[in-house]
């Protein structure tokens, strides 16, 4: 193995680790703030968890470049009734949270 092939390694790891890293902060965000609409509701958040449904890039309020992740969710109000709902984050700051029934916007 040549010196560019192992830097190039090196380099390629390193962006999975922040990438993966990253992933994890935005869905614990996620996870939070779709958690939190439902209390506030008085709704049940299904499985506690949310589902990465899209990923782009795009610039943020300041102009910088972020990526920008689209999480989906499950409530229900009955528990017989299974609802969607989605939260939207650029970088790992909630924009838009959306449940069947109306926006929410989170600051």
């Amino acid at each position: 193995m040549n010196f560019y092939a192992l830097i190039s390694l090196i380099v390629a790891a390193g962006f999975g680790l922040w990438f993966w890293r990253d992933s994890l902060g935005a869905r614990e965000q996620a996870v939070a703030a779709s958690a939190r609409a439902c209390r506030q509701l008085g709704l049940q958040l299904l499985d506690d968890t949310v589902a990465l449904e899209r990923l782009w890039l795009r610039r943020d309020r300041d102009g910088r470049l972020k990526l920008e992740r689209l999480y989906v969710f499950e409530f229900t109000d009955t528990g017989l009734r299974r609802q969607i709902g989605s939260v939207l984050l650029v970088g790992w700051r909630v924009e838009v949270l959306h449940m069947e029934g109306g926006d929410l916007l989170v600051p």
